[in-house]
């Protein structure tokens, strides 16, 4: 991508009013809080904590980055934070905790908020230290008043007092997912194995379908911002796309994606870019980025950028020396025609399992050309097509979602079908007369196609006027990826 044209991109978004937006951002976090406690109901608290700082090694971190729930209704990035929701309040109905300015931390890591900023950033009026949280929770669940003047007269925290004295009080937590066996719990468990062995009488609930059915549509604020975002991971899949040579290594197209994501305002990745070149094209995760691209190579660029904790999913696959050989196009134009057919019905009410048994079909049709199976009905294609074709995204880019649920205005979803021929596959299939049938039978389609890998991936919105591709102006047919190529600039010193 030129420079001039990352420049005028840059200078678009220094001009948004900053304060327009601080505001805006305001206003929908006091709404989601808003939804969220309607859902909940006067005889309950919810509660949500702040990520940890995650060890990269001995006394260096990952660089921080907060939970999504919490994120998701107060905006802030602090570690340290809680956050109570009491819908039967008539005035503290959301009260914030955060940490206490340590001017000693504050010189290694940076200004940490005051009270009064918390409150201005997230709408809520009520924020206290979190080293108050234990008093306030012993109170409240003991159905006593918390923060108000000795021998005052209040109804505060009547409701869900009330509700407690009759058993009928709850607290909604985030319990999933569900610590693995010899993990570490978080802190929503463990403090709800404290809360039933001291206050029985209350009961506990998993608030994650709260979560799920909130975040699972966007609002027009995160409508937004998730535009934005995949404007951002498309013009990186470009710079990438423009960039890749053979002689090149798969971690010098890494650097590209990265560099683009930051100069255009974004936080970075949203997931580690994966960036893989001949057989590692067929690896689903690949990490190691360390191959030197070769002539004739594939390489697959699975890659977004974490804007304003929004997230797309974009994934192309191309031929780093411009021209897709005729065996690549074989495979390139079953994964394309299996994304375009699932486009087709992908409108309201339809489901992304509807989504996924659609690309499945064409898959295994277009297989079936190819002599890569036999059988056009079983799961023989599922020794190509290896994940799942559609998935919600959002503020994670495996978003919380009902795969069941139908399409409405405001879903945010990707589809990404895929073959991979990869190596081993047909020797790690169960040891069985019928799979000795089946390897004999498709072996020479095998060798023909050996370790091609594509995938195409896209992001979508559904608007009220119908299906929105958020990812199109990334080249995506053969005949847009290869004009593409051929249009690119040469690299100074490097024979293109």
């Amino acid at each position: 991508m030129p420079h001039s044209h990352i420049a005028r991109l840059l200078v678009l978004f220094l001009l948004l009013p900053a304060g327009a937006q601080a505001e805006d951002f305001r206003q929908d976090l006091m709404e989601r809080r808003a939804r969220a406690m309607q859902m909940m109901g006067a005889d309950t608290i919810m509660i949500l904590w702040s990520a940890p700082y995650r060890t990269y090694s001995r006394n260096i971190n990952y660089e921080y980055r907060q939970d999504s729930d919490l994120y998701y209704f107060t905006g802030v990035e602090q570690d340290g934070t809680i956050l109570v929701l009491m819908p039967g309040n008539p005035s503290r109905r959301e009260i914030l905790f955060i940490k206490r300015r340590d001017p000693a931390r504050e010189h290694w890591q940076g200004k940490m908020l005051t009270p009064e900023e918390a409150a201005s950033a997230t709408g809520i009026a009520t924020v206290w230290l979190n080293s108050e949280f234990e008093a306030f929770v012993d109170a409240i669940l003991s159905a006593r008043p918390y923060g108000l003047p000795p021998d005052s007269v209040s109804a505060e925290y009547d409701a869900f007092f009330k509700a407690l004295s009759t058993n009928a009080g709850r607290l909604f937590l985030l319990l999933d997912p569900r610590p693995r066996s010899g993990g570490t719990p978080g802190p929503a468990y463990e403090f709800s194995n404290k809360v039933r062995e001291r206050f029985p009488g209350i009961k506990i609930q998993d608030g994650t379908a709260i979560m799920r059915d909130l975040r699972m549509i966007k609002t027009a604020y995160e409508q937004k911002i998730l535009r934005r975002s995949v404007e951002i991971a498309a013009e990186a899949q470009k710079a990438a796309m423009a960039a890749a040579r053979p002689g090149m290594h798969e971690y010098q197209v890494k650097a590209v994606l990265e560099y683009t994501y930051r100069s255009m305002g974004a936080m970075g990745w949203s997931y580690p870019p994966i960036v893989g070149s001949g057989p590692n094209a067929n690896i689903l995760h690949y990490e190691g980025s360390a191959r030197l691209m070769q002539p004739g190579d594939l390489l697959l660029v699975d890659a977004a950028a974490n804007y304003q904790y929004l997230t797309g999913d974009i994934t192309r696959t191309y031929p780093v020396s411009g021209t897709f050989t005729a065996e690549q196009k074989d495979v390139y134009r079953i994964v394309l025609r299996a994304q375009d057919e699932a486009r087709k019905i992908a409108k309201p009410g339809a489901t992304l399992g509807e989504l996924q048994s659609k690309v499945a079909a064409v898959i295994r049709e277009g297989l079936l050309q190819l002599g890569l199976i036999t059988d056009p009905k079983g799961d023989q294609y599922r020794t190509w097509l290896t994940h799942g074709t559609s998935h919600f995204i959002g503020m994670d880019v495996h978003d919380v979602g009902n795969a069941g649920s139908p399409l409405v205005p405001g879903m945010a979803f990707v589809m990404e079908p895929g073959i991979y021929v990869r190596e081993g596959a047909l020797e790690n299939l169960p040891k069985t007369p019928e799979n000795a049938a089946f390897i004999e039978k498709v072996r020479p389609a095998f060798e023909k196609y050996r370790n091609i890998g594509i995938r195409i991936e896209d992001s979508f919105l559904m608007t009220e006027a119908g299906l929105e591709c958020l990812s199109a102006g990334v080249p995506r047919t053969i005949e847009e990826v290869e004009a593409f190529m051929r249009s690119r600039s040469p690299i100074p010193g490097r024979i293109p």
